[in-house]
């Protein structure tokens, strides 16, 4: 400024340069933010997926008359877990993920839930979800 109150053309190229470099610094602490919270729902989720094939496995790998009781998490927002054949899928917030079972003799599909308690159970009719 200069003695009569006026700004000088120096000060305000340097007040825009500095909102230019202040504004794009945000954009990419939000982006990086965005990106790590997605990436950390992302594992959560296929976590929650790897346990419960790790369950069915297990069951199925014991022989007739084992069972086991699992209770998926409530604690992360709404999703479904789809069983069939050898694949398991979730779903949630329009995402997918999906991953593999040893070759369980499941003959039924079925449709897991959030928070609900499952009763995994070897059969002579192969693994059954009750």
């Amino acid at each position: 400024m200069d003695n009569k109150g006026f700004i000088s053309i120096e000060y305000l190229l340097i007040l825009f340069i500095i909102i230019i470099i202040a504004s794009g610094i945000l954009f990419y602490t939000s982006a990086s933010i965005s990106s790590s919270l997605n990436i950390q729902d992302t594992i959560t989720h296929r976590m929650i997926l790897d346990n419960l094939a790790d369950e069915i496995n297990q069951v199925n790998s014991n022989g007739i008359g084992y069972s086991k009781n699992i209770k998926l998490p409530s604690d992360k927002e709404y999703y479904e877990i789809t069983i069939e054949k050898n694949k398991l899928t979730i779903e949630y917030d329009n995402k997918k993920g999906e991953t593999q079972l040893i070759p369980a003799n499941i003959n039924t599909k079925y449709k897991l839930i959030t928070g609900k308690s499952y009763i995994i159970s070897k059969t002579s009719q192969g693994v059954v979800i009750s």
